[in-house]
């Protein structure tokens, strides 16, 4: 049986807890056993790799050296990473080590909470084969990102509220390798609620499934 560790904490705002409730359900559905854990104390555990999807899932948080030093040593070695929206890719702000694993951080969205658009580019890859482009509202995220990402999805800035930006192609679903392991990320997911959406729901549980070992 596979094995994944969700870790939730930080800021309340993007909804942790409940995020990490979704993510453990998909992936139980999938026949994983999931373990759960609120303080990433978990990170530093010397038998990490036995998990074969880790999901970080926490917001402006800090981590201490010895965790994120086992973390992504345990990434290379090829247990899987996946997660979405600042929850991952806005947890260590200081974590240099662990934003180089990820491919990318947070650090803008022009106008809170606005309605854009999700653009399909790879319509072959297993994580969005057979998804179109579409409408969300939501966090349009502005990120400084890894040009070795492979890129699923992306979305393109308008000026009304960045005028500088305006036109900027911007991923928003990706994944990599790190080392030996797997690395998935997509931007979509400020709140809970954002599963409600077929499209969103589908790239995150497709993406993480990807990333396991």
């Amino acid at each position: 049986m596979k094995q994944a560790l969700i870790v939730w904490g930080g800021w309340p705002g993007h909804e942790p807890e409940k995020g990490a409730a979704i993510i453990g359900d998909l992936l139980r559905g999938e026949g994983f056993a999931v373990a759960v854990s609120e303080s990433t104390r978990a990170f530093a555990d010397p038998d990490l790799g036995r998990f074969d999807l880790i999901v970080p899932m926490t917001t402006m948080a800090t981590i201490a050296p010895d965790e994120e030093a086992n973390l992504v040593q345990t990434v290379a070695a090829g247990t899987g990473l996946g997660g979405y929206h600042g929850l991952m890719c806005d947890a260590f702000r200081n974590a240099v080590d662990y934003q180089f694993m990820c491919g990318g951080q947070w650090v803008f969205h022009p106008g809170g909470i606005i309605d854009y658009r999700v653009n399909i580019v790879r319509h072959d890859d297993p994580i969005t084969a057979g998804l179109e482009d579409f409408d969300y509202h939501s966090e349009q995220y502005y990120m400084h990102v890894d040009p070795s990402n492979e890129v699923l999805a992306t979305t393109t800035f308008g000026g009304e509220h960045t005028a500088w930006v305006e036109g900027v192609v911007m991923p928003v679903v990706w994944k990599r390798r790190h080392g030996r392991g797997r690395v998935f990320y997509s931007s979509l997911g400020h709140v809970a609620r954002e599963f409600e959406v077929p499209q969103m729901r589908t790239i995150v549980h497709r993406g993480l499934l990807w990333a396991a070992r």
